[in-house]
């Protein structure tokens, strides 16, 4: 009866996108977690309950704004993970059960980014967002996977590739020219341990992977929809591609989920090696058929707004349309900074001691530790001292917090450092110097075992005391 709704051939797909987007959400409830004491708690750097009392429900619909309590954000945080792991583990349940967990998942990890301000400013936010929704609706093992839902995450997987193909060419010049990767992997907000390593292969090299890049977010997307195997081979190109991207670099949970994606589009050919065998497949009840339905018209009412931004002339980059985060546009790397800059913060115990640095547990401090890899995980409070470099409006709302949390040795916000130089009592100073940051090369790196070479530039916030920021 429901031949046309149902996608039997593609059980495996279901089989996979489903246990990857449960891993996503494990990953960033644990994010949450471990992070937001220090960032967004009540002693944070920009309160939770300070935002709450500014921005209604309407403007950030969330769960919060009933209460707020840093022991209810750790308990939404615990349930999340719980959640994640549940729906990993499970892969057959009642239809209600499915669509209640996945459901819960979504509203208690919308809850956390609509309240969560600059920190969870990045795309692949909404991205976990609006594919989580989709996953309310893909149903359990026992039922064949909805064919408009597949249709609709290998929808978003396009969203995410051909608009940040676009926002390339036509932001920054050197993706045109193809050098853009004569500087990425050197100036990308967060290097991995190989990223250095890429840096320096061959010139030539680098255009030809800013030419399968193209090749990869304005063609492969097309070959989406196409019918099978194409649709399977095309989805194999993005999984390659976005590994790559995990090897040269650290994007948080941003390609693990763009992988994601690119399962709905796989067919049972490939990932039958991969994945179990299918049980008998009941019928789906005729509520699911209407819900889903109505599901996709409004998707595609809502993909009004991305299109419309993909085809103007001014194209902006991960942008929601909605407080619900569904329906946004993508992309990534409109523009290449040429120059890496970073911001060193440091601490004296007295006028005329010795300065010492903070380091962080990500972003590249000490010249001679390797680049750790991070990814899938999420250090958000190194990715934002990245564009604090690039411009000091974008630490205007945390900076003065973050400068006097260290002369107070907060806790909580020391536990987002990797070293605190002053352990045992707070520093009386502490300024914020810049410098420029570039990799070593084969024969620096062999000589004095450093990864960086850096140059002082100058000051970027002067010796501050607690009581200059009283």
């Amino acid at each position: 009866m429901w031949d046309w709704f149902s996608a039997p051939d593609y059980w495996a797909a279901r089989f996979a996108v489903q246990h990857l987007l449960a891993v996503g959400y494990l990953v960033a409830f644990a994010c949450a977690l471990r992070q937001f004491r220090g960032l967004l708690g009540e002693r944070g750097l920009t309160p939770i309950p300070r935002y709450l009392a500014r921005v209604p429900f309407r403007g950030s619909p969330s769960l919060f704004h009933l209460h707020y309590s840093d022991r209810l954000f750790a308990g939404v945080c615990w349930v999340g993970i719980a959640g994640s792991v549940l729906a990993l583990v499970v892969d057959f349940a009642p239809l209600w059960a499915w669509i209640v967990l996945w459901l819960v998942l979504w509203l208690l990890y919308l809850s956390i980014v609509n309240v969560g301000q600059v920190w969870y400013s990045f795309g692949w936010e909404s991205l976990l967002l609006e594919a989580g929704f989709l996953a309310i609706f893909l149903g359990p093992g026992s039922l064949a996977p909805p064919a408009p839902v597949l249709w609709l995450l290998t929808w978003l997987l396009f969203r995410v590739e051909f608009g940040a193909g676009l926002i390339k060419l036509r932001g920054d010049s050197c993706w045109r020219d193809f050098t853009a990767l004569y500087y990425h992997h050197e100036t990308q907000p967060m290097p991995g341990p190989l990223s250095r390593w890429f840096h320096w292969l061959p010139r030539p090299l680098h255009k030809v992977e800013v030419a399968a890049n193209h090749g990869t977010q304005l063609v492969v997307p097309f070959v989406l929809f196409a019918p099978q195997p194409a649709a399977t081979l095309g989805a194999l190109v993005v999984v390659v591609t976005q590994g790559w991207l995990m090897l040269s670099g650290n994007f948080a949970w941003l390609n693990w989920l763009t992988i994601t994606l690119a399962f709905s589009a796989m067919g049972s050919w490939l990932l039958r090696w991969v994945t179990p065998e299918p049980p008998p497949l009941a019928e789906p009840p005729p509520w699911f058929v209407a819900a889903v339905l109505v599901v996709t018209v409004v998707f595609v009412v809502l993909s009004y707004w991305p299109v419309r931004n993909m085809l103007g002339r001014r194209q902006v980059m991960n942008r929601s349309f909605n407080r619900l985060h569904l329906g946004n546009t993508y992309g990534a790397f409109g523009s290449v900074t040429r120059t890496r800059y970073e911001v060193i913060i440091e601490g004296a115990a007295d006028a005329g001691g010795e300065w010492l640095a903070y380091e962080f547990k990500g972003k590249p401090g000490d010249p001679h530790r390797r680049p750790p890899q991070v990814a899938p995980y999420h250090l958000r409070l190194d990715w934002l001292m990245w564009f604090l470099a690039i411009s000091p409006s974008y630490g205007r709302s945390w900076l003065p917090n973050l400068v006097r949390a260290l002369l107070r040795n907060e806790e909580h916000v020391l536990r987002l450092l990797r070293h605190n130089p002053f352990p045992e009592s707070p520093p009386r100073l502490v300024r914020a110097q810049f410098y420029r940051y570039r990799w070593a090369t084969r024969a620096e790196h062999r000589e004095t075992g450093a990864f960086w070479i850096r140059s002082r530039i100058g000051d970027f916030v002067p010796p501050l005391t607690l009581e200059d920021l009283e």
